[in-house]
């Protein structure tokens, strides 16, 4: 009889070989990927749901991301910026997914109001509507190092592309929100400078973009709207800082529509920046984004002088309407926005710029939420946030659900804590 013994000892022996080359192999792969993907892993692991969705209220989903490593973001700068939606989504797919999976960002319609002020006990606060239709809200939390600020930020995952109208799950979904620190509405970072971005509506109807005149330098780098907002963020120690950034870069602004922006420090001191016509609107109005120049309006601009007679503290207030003097013939008639402004300029005249405390802050946005203000019922106030830039806290509630604990939520830098109620 044939002795079959060492033909069993041989393929086992080959089998054994086999599967320890197949180990092998999906280690390395497993090792290789780690390597490659290691902070783009933690930060989809870290991606959770804070506050289900409620659509009897309007409300999307709450999440909080922290976000690991340094995002590209000083890749993305060194490489020349963006100058178009496209350009910047063709640079997040490159280096987040490498090439692997297609990433989105882009801009739709959105309201919004914001302001400074200072609270009774000497704190400086930054408070925002952010103002659209329903949709998913991230929290996303962002510590590159390096040089770089810690920053807590916003993100509105409809402009990562989220579909409002569901909640954010699957591997695929979270892997594409890897795009939020790119994508900022408002936020605060570690040095206490607080931004926040903001619709002009200029050019009328079209809503034509801008491509600044000052800043269409060929030896300038290229920046989008919301990448200007996580530049400042990342990069700057007040607001004199963050200013000077801007300026050194070319803005363009993203889907053919145009923005403004606020800026606050711990110091007290905020800007308000918008790109207008540097020789006034012409018989055409303001529909050509390459003629506007920048103009910083800060706080202590004797534009204010009556409003702020009485005032304590040099408050500024933004909405959707250019504050630049002299831009609309019928500011009443023709600033959108308007009216929230004058509202909020109105409450802080009162009292001098100087409200009790945080809640106080809060009551104002509250005031002007969509829900409360708009009796149209078009749009709904996503979250409402006050930041302390003293203190460098976040004080944020989700969806007009002012006094509801589950809805609101506390930050504070120096223990890295994310609180509820």
């Amino acid at each position: 009889m044939e002795n079959t013994k060492p033909k069993k000892r041989i393929w086992l022996r080959v089998l054994c070989i086999v599967l320890a080359a197949i180990i092998v192999i999906v280690a390395a792969l497993g090792i290789t990927v780690w390597c490659v993907w290691s902070d783009e892993i933690s930060t989809v692991a870290s991606f959770t749901k804070l506050r289900d969705r409620n659509d009897d209220h309007n409300d999307g989903s709450i999440y909080r991301m922290d976000v690991k490593g340094g995002y590209y973001f000083d890749e993305y700068l060194a490489s020349g910026g963006a100058s178009s939606d496209s350009e910047l989504i063709n640079f997040i797919t490159d280096h987040i997914t490498r090439g692997l999976i297609d990433m989105t960002i882009s801009e739709t319609d959105i309201g919004c109001s914001s302001f400074i002020a200072k609270t009774a006990s000497g704190d400086i606060l930054f408070g925002r509507n952010y103002d659209f239709d329903k949709t998913n809200v991230c929290l996303t939390f962002t510590n590159p190092g390096d040089g770089r600020h810690a920053s807590f930020s916003t993100v509105d995952l409809n402009y990562v592309g989220m579909d409002p109208d569901y909640d954010v799950e699957g591997l695929m979904n979270k892997i594409t929100c890897l795009a939020a620190p790119y994508a900022p509405l408002d936020g605060i970072n570690d040095a206490g400078v607080s931004c926040g971005i903001f619709m002009s509506y200029q050019g009328g109807e079209k809503e034509t973009g801008t491509v600044a005149t000052d800043q269409q330098d060929e030896s300038k780098s290229n920046i989008t709207s919301t990448t200007m907002l996580r530049m400042i963020l990342d990069y700057a120690d007040d607001v004199d800082e963050a200013v000077e950034l801007v300026k050194n870069y070319n803005l363009h602004d993203s889907a053919n529509t145009s923005f403004h922006y606020m800026i606050a420090d711990a110091s007290g001191r905020s800007a308000i920046l918008e790109w207008v016509p540097d020789e006034g609107i012409t018989d055409g109005g303001d529909n050509d984004g390459a003629a506007r120049t920048l103009n910083v309006i800060y706080n202590d601009d004797p534009m204010y002088d009556e409003l702020q007679a009485d005032a304590l503290f040099n408050f500024q207030t933004i909405t959707n309407f250019i504050i630049t003097p002299g831009y609309y013939d019928n500011a009443e008639e023709d600033g959108p926005g308007y009216d929230r402004y004058t509202y909020i300029n109105g409450e802080l005249a009162k009292v001098g710029g100087v409200v009790a405390d945080e809640e106080a802050a809060m009551d104002i946005l509250q005031a002007v939420g969509r829900r409360t203000w708009d009796t149209d019922g078009l749009g709904v106030t996503v979250h409402s946030a006050v930041y302390n830039l003293t203190k460098k806290t976040v004080y944020w509630v989700g969806n007009e659900n002012f006094g509801d604990s589950t809805a609101t939520f506390r930050y504070l830098f120096e223990t890295g804590e994310l609180t509820r109620g």
